[in-house]
C-alpha cells in the first residue's frame, strides 16, 4: 500500500466460511510516529487483535459504521483482524451489535483462544481462527431464509430494494427491518446504501466520479459519498495524505 512504513496484507477465508467472513487482514505501523486516518463506513463488523509500543495486547470488537470517524494507527503497532459479514453476528459472535453503531469495545483478551504469540505468523493466525469459527458454526442450525437473504445482499452489493429481497426470501419487509435493527443497529435500507457506496470505491479510485453501483442519479451518488466520507467523490479520489485508510489499502482493479 502507499502509506510509508506501514504494511497491509489481506487473505480470503476458506470457501466454507466465505458466507460469514469477508477477509482476514493485518496492518503494521513499523514507524515511530502514529498515523492519523479517517475510517469510512464499509458494512463490515471487525474483531481486532492488536498491540503497540504504548498499549499491551488487547482484543476489540467494532460494530457497523454509519459515519466517517477519525482514528490513529499507533506507532510500532500490529493489528491482526477478521472482517465479518452480517451473517456472522448471530451465528459466530452470538450477540447483538445494535448498541455498537459507530463504536468499538474491548472484549476478553483470550477471545477464541488467541493470544499475542499468535500474532507472529499471519497464515497460522488465519488457520487457527478459521478452525475456531468452523467449530462455532457447527453448534448452530442455520436459518436458510436468512442465509439466502445475506447471499442476495452481498451478491448484488446492496443494489436490491428491501421489497425485492423480501419477495425473494419469503420474509416481510417489516420482519427483515425488525431483525436488522435488533441485531445490527441499522435498517436494511441504510445498510444496502452503505454497501453500494463502498462498492463505488474502485470506480472513484479509477477516476470515475459517477459510479455505476445503481444510484438513482449523480446527485444521489454525490450526496451519499459526502454523507459517508465527509467529502465529495473528487476529494475522496485525491485521498490527500492517504488519510482514508480503506481507500489507501484498496487493491487495484
Amino acid at each position: 500500500m502507499a502509506l510509508t512504513g506501514i504494511d497491509f496484507q489481506t487473505k480470503l477465508p476458506p470457501v466454507s466460511l466465505s458466507g460469514y467472513i469477508e477477509s482476514f487482514w493485518l496492518l503494521q505501523n513499523q514507524t515511530d510516529e502514529e498515523k492519523e486516518v479517517v475510517i469510512l463506513p464499509d458494512g463490515r463488523v471487525d474483531v481486532f487483535f492488536s498491540y503497540s509500543a504504548t498499549e499491551p495486547y488487547h482484543v476489540s470488537l467494532a460494530g457497523l459504521g454509519s459515519l466517517p470517524s477519525s482514528g490513529k494507527i499507533a506507532a510500532q503497532s500490529l493489528i491482526f483482524a477478521v472482517s465479518f459479514k452480517l451473517s456472522a453476528v448471530e451465528y459466530i459472535l452470538d450477540k447483538s451489535i445494535s448498541d455498537l453503531t459507530d463504536a468499538v469495545i474491548q472484549i476478553p483478551a483470550d477471545y477464541w483462544g488467541v493470544g499475542p504469540d499468535d500474532l507472529q505468523d499471519f497464515d497460522s493466525f488465519c488457520s487457527k481462527v478459521s478452525a475456531k469459527i468452523q467449530a462455532l458454526l457447527s453448534k448452530h442450525t442455520i436459518d436458510t431464509r436468512k442465509q439466502k437473504l445475506f447471499d442476495l445482499i452481498y451478491t448484488f452489493q446492496g443494489a436490491l430494494a428491501v421489497h425485492e429481497l423480501a419477495d425473494a426470501v419469503g420474509w416481510s419487509s417489516r420482519q427483515i427491518n425488525r431483525y436488522f435493527n435488533q441485531w445490527f443497529g441499522l435498517s436494511l435500507k441504510t445498510y444496502s446504501t452503505i454497501l453500494r457506496y463502498r462498492a463505488s470505491f474502485g470506480d472513484i479510485k479509477e477516476g470515475k466520479l459517477f459510479s455505476e453501483q445503481n444510484f438513482v442519479d449523480q446527485a444521489h451518488f454525490i450526496k451519499d459519498v459526502k454523507k459517508y466520507s465527509g467529502v465529495t467523490p473528487k476529494e475522496l479520489a485525491k485521498n490527500k495524505n492517504d488519510r482514508f485508510i480503506q481507500f489507501s489499502t484498496l487493491s487495484k482493479k
